[in-house]
């Protein structure tokens, strides 16, 4: 796919309480598929590997701070393990829910209450465990003119799209927070049957 399939559609600043960024606005066509994502930028990211997070919107989580999930809490780490840096991107994507979108999600919630776990919750409507493909990161990166990153992430299926994308993962660095304990299955699963590296 060339980068040409993916467009800036804009960018302006963006103070944040973890330091000042820029917002850039994407389109890619995927498959016959749009795609959109912001990236938020901060530092000269060209001047070394720059510390990438490719986070996928979570409506429930880093909006109204659900417990079910550690997304919120990733989001956050994040954005400040980069502002720390001086320099990075996180790269917001629309796939809630691993890609389902937001209603399946919530029927997805309503499986899972009745025992299901996220795998099987998902499986059962029909989808895959994980529907993302993140192949628009990839071509975002490399538009920002960035060939190799640290990847702040526990998925090694993001450091497997990214290198089948053309970006070197020349590090993985871990994204853990504390979880709740209403999130405690949920992070179980994804290490046993998605296989995200916890080291705890």
């Amino acid at each position: 796919m060339s980068p040409s399939t993916v467009q800036q559609i804009a960018t302006a600043d963006f103070p944040t309480r973890w330091g000042k960024f820029r917002i850039l606005g994407f389109r890619g066509e995927f498959n016959g598929r749009i795609e959109e994502a912001v990236a938020l930028v901060i530092g000269n990211i060209l001047a070394r590997p720059p510390l990438v997070r490719v986070h996928s919107q979570c409506l429930t989580g880093d909006v109204f701070g659900s417990l079910r999930c550690d997304c919120r809490q990733q989001l956050e780490l994040a954005l400040a393990m980069i502002a720390e840096e001086g320099s990075g991107v996180l790269i917001y994507e629309q796939q809630e829910g691993r890609g389902i979108g937001l209603m399946a999600k919530l029927q997805a919630y309503e499986l899972q209450d009745a025992g299901l776990d996220t795998v099987e919750a998902n499986e059962k409507l029909g989808f895959k465990a994980d529907q993302r493909e993140f192949a628009l990161p990839a071509e975002i990166l490399k538009s920002l003119g960035v060939s190799q990153v640290r990847l702040l992430s526990n998925n090694p299926d993001k450091v497997a799209a990214l290198e089948r994308g053309g970006i070197k993962v020349i590090e993985r660095v871990p994204c853990e927070v504390s979880p709740s304990v209403h999130a405690e299955d949920y992070l179980k699963t994804k290490k046993e049957k998605l296989g995200h590296l916890f080291t705890r």
